[in-house]
C-alpha cells in the first residue's frame, strides 16, 4: 500500500533526477562546446548542445566562472574514470594511454580558459589545482604502469613529468593557430612506445 507520503515523495525524486540528467547533459555540452570554441563560446550554443533553454543553463550555473569551475571539476571526473575504462577495453596500455592522453588535452584547453575566471594563486584555484593533481596524477601513473609492465615503454617515466610536459605542448596553441597541439602530443605519445628498452 502507497501511503501519501510516499506518493508525495516520488515526483520530488524525479525532478530530482531530471535536474541532475540536465546538468550532466549541460556540462557534457558546455565541455564540448569550450574544447571548440573556448569558454568565451555564447551560452545559448551550449544550451542549443545540451538541448535545454538558457534559463536552464542559470539555473544551474548563475556565471559564466560557477559554469567553468564546474565544467573542469566534470572533465577531471570523466578523465579520472575513463583510465581504468580504457586499460580494460583498449588493444594495449600504451593504446589505453593514448586515448586518455586525448581526454587530457581536452580537459588542459577548459583548464586554460579557467585561469581567465580564477586569479591564479587565489584560494579557488589552487584548490581546484590540488583536485586536479589528486585526481589525475594517480590515473596517468596506472596508465604508465601497465604499459611499463607489458614492455611497451621504460618504466622509468614519471606521470607528474608526463602531464606537465603534455600541458606545456598545449600552451603553444595560445599563440599560434597554426600550431597542432594534439599532433605534438600524439607524436610525444608515440615516442614513448619507441623507448622502450629492449
Amino acid at each position: 500500500m502507497v501511503t501519501i507520503d510516499e506518493g508525495a515523495g516520488q515526483p520530488a525524486r524525479q525532478k530530482r533526477a531530471d535536474a541532475q540528467r540536465n546538468e550532466q547533459a549541460l556540462l557534457a555540452a558546455a565541455a564540448a562546446v569550450f574544447v571548440t570554441s573556448g569558454v568565451e563560446a555564447p551560452v545559448r550554443d551550449i544550451a542549443a548542445a545540451a538541448g535545454v533553454g538558457m534559463g536552464t543553463i542559470y539555473r544551474h550555473f548563475p556565471t559564466r566562472a560557477d559554469l567553468i569551475v564546474a565544467v573542469y571539476r566534470h572533465q577531471v571526473e570523466a578523465c579520472a574514470e575513463a583510465g581504468p575504462v580504457l586499460l580494460a577495453n583498449s588493444a594495449s596500455p600504451h593504446a589505453a594511454l593514448g586515448q586518455w592522453v586525448n581526454l587530457f588535452v581536452d580537459f588542459l584547453v577548459t583548464k586554460h580558459g579557467l585561469a581567465a575566471v580564477l586569479q591564479p594563486n587565489s584560494i579557488g584555484f589552487d584548490a581546484l589545482h590540488a583536485y586536479f593533481l589528486d585526481r589525475l596524477v594517480p590515473v596517468c601513473a596506472q596508465l604508465l604502469a601497465a604499459a611499463a609492465q607489458a614492455g611497451e615503454i621504460s618504466a622509468d617515466i614519471d606521470a607528474l613529468e608526463l602531464m606537465y610536459g603534455i600541458g606545456n605542448l598545449c600552451v603553444g596553441a595560445d599563440n599560434d593557430p597554426r600550431y597542432n597541439a594534439r599532433r605534438m602530443v600524439e607524436l610525444l605519445i608515440a615516442g614513448l612506445l619507441q623507448s622502450r628498452s629492449a
